[in-house]
């Protein structure tokens, strides 16, 4: 491929803190810090609606954060202490350093981290 469209890096977080992914509060800080941190320019509020409650293993928030450059998304697992976080966009930016705060911020005991150039 000669032209770059744009970075995504696609995380999987295992068993985190379930006082962070249950907390509008928390999820919002958590995208403020990583714009600020990775150089991205917000557009628009974070959208944090909460669902899924019709069964235990469904429940949680998701996360949408529209971006200058595109988009970073979160869904939360209330039940399974996992968060699923895909940050995009056409714009550069350092995706080792998002991945190493994504990880603390949570405190995920795991993570698998994919990073795709499309």
């Amino acid at each position: 491929m000669s032209k770059v469209f744009g970075y995504e890096l696609i995380l999987n977080l295992e068993e985190c803190d379930k006082s962070i992914i249950t907390s509008s509060k928390k999820l919002k800080n958590y995208v403020d810090k990583l714009c600020d941190l990775i150089e991205m320019e917000k557009y628009g509020k974070t959208l944090l609606p909460y669902f899924g409650e019709r069964a235990e293993y469904t429940k949680g928030y998701s996360l949408v954060q529209l971006i200058e450059t595109s988009s970073i998304v979160g869904h939360f697992s209330d039940f399974w202490g996992t968060a699923y976080i895909n940050i995009f966009s056409c714009k550069s930016y350092d995706a080792n350093l998002a991945k190493k705060f994504t990880k603390e911020y949570f405190a995920a005991k795991r993570m698998k981290a994919r990073f795709l150039t499309r």
